[in-house]
């Protein structure tokens, strides 16, 4: 079912889990169900690059970019990272660019051949609808990224954790293949100071093709105050929303007002962080909403509100087409039908500031032991946020790294304490974490939503499910 007959339009989003639980195979398989199936695009230039070093087994990502435009490119990247039969398990993963605000052009490259492989892929073998999910912090990764998607004929960008203001006009202008630009907020910025990233399409690749296809936006806004601001000029709005409660898995907004946190450290809403249907159904654009809504009787709710449907995501990161390493996706789901897996919303464990669902699995990065024995490290940096120096230099900073290099670049010791490596420990929840050279594994971190009631009723008497049975559940007793 899609809303009003239109295929275009769906009624159930999979929600966009990074990093890589949302990967190609799920996308590919809720898109088969005439929903919209969506791949997460952060870090895929470091999935891309490790997926290779591990000698690309099943030859998915080598067959995908054979499709790419761009053959001289393509294999300049196999020569770099392809290891055929896989690398030495016991060597660390060559390490990619990090982000800057100067773009590295190899950098570039492979978060741009990183977004084509993984839609590619999820395209691939049928007529359904393919998102691709990124993060408005990570801002320097961005306008490469979507181009990359878009050449692999991505159908919607969904895009969360800040307002995306200046996107819909980066998607037209990369439409056409024009070079484009994107702001970058940062910290501590002199007044005028104003940083950007570019991508020239001229320059990235041989030739040019044809313009493409302008995909969809969908912003992912925590309330209608959020949605009316973007909807209020046509160079910002988007073509619709996804407006998410504080239920559901990764960030989460912060509670308006003063913070308040229960005895075990959890954010504390109040009524006004409720979403009000109503007045995003005002809006005239389409919505979804997310966050604790995995039933039918969820989606008719929000239909009945005004809503075009729903989006999830933990049913679907549970599922067998999840990204997830197989065996954690086993474990949580064993914790988790008897109602014992443990998920909390902690206020300081992300080094975005904004409070994270942990999973508390032991073994994993949410255990204090285990995190407490891991090397503090910054070598992905995707979350580094750009600051200005006195010298009116930019430097990069996060509160995950080691605190004396944190506490010399002007950063305050309270951002420390007790902020977790979330790109080295999402990565590793994908069974892609670095191996460093001393032997050291990096732990997994995992994260879910908090409402995890779906489960009883979605499985039965089954021990593991796949991602059509959550469509089937989910339309199952939806108005028709």
């Amino acid at each position: 079912m899609t809303a009003g007959g239109d295929p275009g339009v769906p009624v159930v989003i999979q929600g966009g889990m990074g990093v890589g639980v949302s990967g190609w195979r799920l996308a590919r398989a809720v898109a088969r169900t005439g929903q919209l199936g969506v791949v997460s695009g952060v870090a895929l230039d470091a999935l891309l690059a490790r997926r290779l070093q591990d000698g690309d087994p099943d030859g998915h990502v080598r067959r995908a970019l054979a499709h790419f435009p761009d053959p001289t490119l393509v294999d300049r990247t196999l020569r770099r990272y392809f290891v055929p039969g896989g690398t030495d398990r016991t060597r660390p993963y060559r390490p990619v660019p990090r982000l800057a605000l100067r773009s590295h052009r190899h950098g570039q490259e492979l978060a741009m051949l990183g977004n084509f492989v993984e839609v590619f892929l999820a395209k691939e073998g049928h007529h359904g609808s393919v998102g691709v999910n990124y993060l408005e912090k990570v801002q320097m990764a961005t306008p490469a990224a979507v181009y990359g998607a878009m050449l692999a004929g991505v159908d919607h960008v969904l895009m969360g954790a800040g307002l995306p203001t200046e996107i819909p006009g980066l998607l037209d202008t990369l439409a056409a293949h024009r070079p484009a630009r994107l702001s970058v907020t940062v910290q501590a910025a002199s007044a005028g100071h104003r940083s950007h990233v570019t991508v020239d399409p001229a320059d990235l690749l041989r030739d040019i093709p044809a313009p493409v296809r302008r995909p969809r936006l969908l912003a992912i806004v925590s309330s209608a105050v959020l949605a009316a601001y973007l909807a209020r000029d046509d160079t910002t709005r988007p073509d619709g929303f996804v407006v998410e409660t504080p239920l559901a898995g990764g960030h989460s907004a912060r509670p308006r007002g003063a913070l308040r946190l229960t005895a075990d450290g959890e954010p504390v809403y109040g009524p006004r962080d409720g979403v009000d249907p109503a007045k995003v159904a005002a809006l005239g654009l389409p919505f979804w909403i997310a966050g604790g809504r995995c039933g039918p009787d969820h989606l008719a709710a929000a239909r009945d509100a005004g809503a075009t449907g729903v989006q999830v995501g933990t049913a679907f990161a549970l599922c067998r087409e999840s990204g997830l390493d197989p065996t954690l996706r086993r474990r949580m789901l064993a914790r988790a039908a008897p109602g014992t897996l443990v998920v909390r919303n902690h206020a300081g464990v992300s080094p975005t500031g904004f409070p994270f669902k942990l999973v508390h699995l032991p073994g994993t990065a949410a255990d204090d032991d285990v995190y407490a024995d891991r090397p503090r490290h910054c070598d992905l940096g995707y979350l580094r946020t750009p600051y200005q120096r006195p010298d009116g230099r930019v430097g990069y900073r996060c509160p995950a790294e080691p605190v004396d290099d944190y506490l010399r670049k002007g950063g305050a010791v309270e951002d420390t304490v007790g902020s977790r490596c979330l790109c080295n420990g999402l990565v590793a929840a994908v069974g892609l974490g670095q191996r460093r050279p001393d032997g050291y594994r990096e732990p997994p971190l995992l994260t879910l939503g908090q409402d995890l009631s779906f489960l009883a009723p979605l499985m039965g008497e089954r021990d593991d499910y796949g991602a059509a049975d959550v469509v089937d559940y989910l339309l199952g007793a939806s108005p028709a």
